[in-house]
This record gives structure tokens, sequence and C-alpha cells, in this order.
């Protein structure tokens, strides 16, 4: 609703200039037709392919510079600020991005960047929002214990599993320890009869796949970390390894070592002002978050604390995007300042 009062009232091109900045950075995660299951938590983590195309060939039609993160950090460094650019991210390494997105950017030469999580070629990650779908998908009922008392929630039909996944994932992602929620999914997997590793190695691609993908000059290959982790709920040491073995992984694997990362979940609970500087400090030349927001000129004082702005599953309207990449939704409950880095 808030988009489209922004775009019908026309206040997304009134306060636009003010608020557009330079450019804006896309993060997607699934790239796959719509499927026709009643029961999708996680559908804002997918847009069909047709949308992908059809925003790109929009933004050719209004000349909107597509670039590399490469381009967007020369930009940035040189303060070449005369045309405005966006850039396209995806997170994780799902296999659909192979099939369904890259065919896409080769056909319109558009390039992007592709942030792996390095435990997930090696199907040892635990994607534990989509292992808690499949939980709530298999039962009428789920009990989870919540701070010491069983909770026994009704999933018997579609908006009953909703409703529950909800509760019980916000409930998970408001955990001050991350070991603490793993050990959790693991334990419900385990005793509703869910292959905690079966999301991981039905859904992400393997290393010779993603080697396909990093021979093209379009696709940039990043470094998401190496289990997925929310760096900002571990110590400084479980963090740095995280921010190093992730780049050396890959570097190991594609020989080439990525100058970007990507924060895993990347909101204000997920990393923080101490995890910028590491990832600095491990080398890396660029980092984003998924706080919401464009890119304004400041931003080239914080390389490693970049927002983007998510291209939501659940917002699949060309008009929904102008609104997003006019920054006025991130800049109204903000008063109109332009970092959030801390």
């Amino acid at each position: 609703m808030g988009l489209e009062a922004l775009y019908f009232s026309g206040a997304w091109k009134v306060l636009g200039p003010l608020s557009s900045g330079v450019g804006t950075i896309f993060t997607m995660h699934h790239v796959r037709p719509e499927r026709p299951e009643p029961f999708q938590p996680n559908a804002l983590l997918e847009i069909d392919p047709a949308f992908l195309e059809t925003l790109i060939e929009y933004l050719r039609y209004k000349k909107v510079d597509i670039v590399s993160l490469a381009e967007a950090k020369r930009r940035l460094r040189e303060q070449d600020y005369m045309k405005r650019f966006v850039c396209f991210t995806l997170d994780d390494g799902y296999r659909d991005n192979l099939e369904f997105a890259w065919p896409i950017f080769k056909k319109h030469e558009v390039p992007a960047a592709l942030f792996i999580a390095t435990s997930f070629p090696e199907k040892a990650g635990l994607l534990w929002w989509i292992a808690l779908e499949r939980v709530v998908a298999a039962d009428d009922r789920v009990e989870v214990e919540m701070n010491g008392v069983t909770r026994v929630f009704d999933c018997a039909s579609a908006s009953a599993k909703q409703n529950s996944y909800e509760r019980i994932y916000w409930w998970l992602r408001g955990l001050s320890d991350e070991k603490e929620l793993r050990r959790i999914i693991t334990g419900l997997c385990e005793r509703y009869g869910v292959d905690p590793l079966g999301p991981c190695k039905e859904l992400c691609m393997g290393w010779d796949e993603i080697k396909t993908m990093a021979a093209d000059p379009l696709i940039t290959i990043g470094a998401h970390s190496v289990n997925h982790t929310m760096l900002k709920k571990w110590d400084e040491a479980s963090a740095k390894y995280e921010l190093a073995e992730s780049g050396a992984a890959i570097d190991k694997a594609l020989g080439k070592k990525p100058a970007d990362f990507a924060y895993p979940v990347g909101d204000h609970t997920s990393a923080g002002a101490r995890d910028f500087a590491l990832a600095q400090e491990a080398g890396y030349e660029l980092a984003v978050t998924t706080r919401p927001g464009v890119i304004f000129p400041e931003h080239r004082e914080h390389m490693t604390a970049l927002p983007r702005v998510s291209l939501n599953g659940n917002f699949q309207k060309i008009r929904h995007v102008d609104v997003l990449r006019s920054g006025v939704p991130f800049s109204l409950p903000h008063c109109f300042r332009r970092l959030d880095v801390a």
C-alpha cells in the first residue's frame, strides 16, 4: 500500500531528486517460475524470470546504466556521478540462478554478481529457513520449545502453516545466539523426518556449476561467508573466520580471490559496524548489506557498508521498482538521512 500510495500520488517523482542518490544495487535470491503450492513462506525471496527480463528491458529503455560492481566501485572512488547506475546481485548460489537468471543476463549483456556461501556448493550448508519451511509443511502440528516452554503450533491448513511459520521464524531470528537457532532447527528436522541438508543438496549449485557461470566475463563471484552466518551474532574470531575462509575457498575453487562480500541476512541484527570494519580488514574492496537504501556519494567512505534494494517476490511490478529506485521509501522514515552505517 505504501509503494502504491507513493507511486500514484506522484510523491516518488517530486521527492526523488532529494533521495535517489547516484545508483541502486539490487539483491535477489531465487529466479524461477512461479510455483503452484499454497504454502510458500519464502516467496519474497524469488522472482519470476519474466519479471527480471521485463525489468532489464525497462531499465534499458529508460537509458539507465546497468553496471558491474567493479564499475560501481570506480564511479564512487572517482566521484563519477554523471549518470545513475544499477547493479544486479544474487545471494547464496541457487541452481535456478544458472538455469533462469544467467540466460537472461547473457541475452541482454547485463553484468551481475553472485555471492556464494561456500558450504553450499559443498552440500554441507544449513539453509535453516527452508528447513523450517519443510518441517512446517510436513505435519499438521509442530511442537517447539520456546524459552523453556513447549508451544504447539497448528499447521493443518496453508494459512495456519503460514502463520505458524512466521511466528517460529521471527522468534528464531530474535535469538541472540545463532548456534542455538541452528540447534533448534536440526532438532526439529530430526523430530519431523526432514533432512536438514536437503535444501542445500537440492537447490544449490556445486562448484562445477559455479565455475561455468564464473567463466562468463559478465559474472562476478563474491563471498557470502562459509556457513551463511549472521556475523553480528558471533564472536570476533568466528566472524573473521567466516570472512577470510569464504574468500579463500572461492580462491581455491575458482582461482581468483573475491573482491566483494555480502553479509548473510544482512540487516541491522545480522551485520554491524564491527563487521564492516572486519570485512575491510579481510581485504574486501566492497561489501553489501540488506539494509534498504540507494547509493549516495557519501558511501565512498563506507564501501563495506553499502545498502541494497531487494527485488521482492511479493512486489513484482515495474512501478514498485521505480518507487524503490527513487529512494523515497527509505529516505522518508529517516528524514532524508543518507547514511546508515553504524
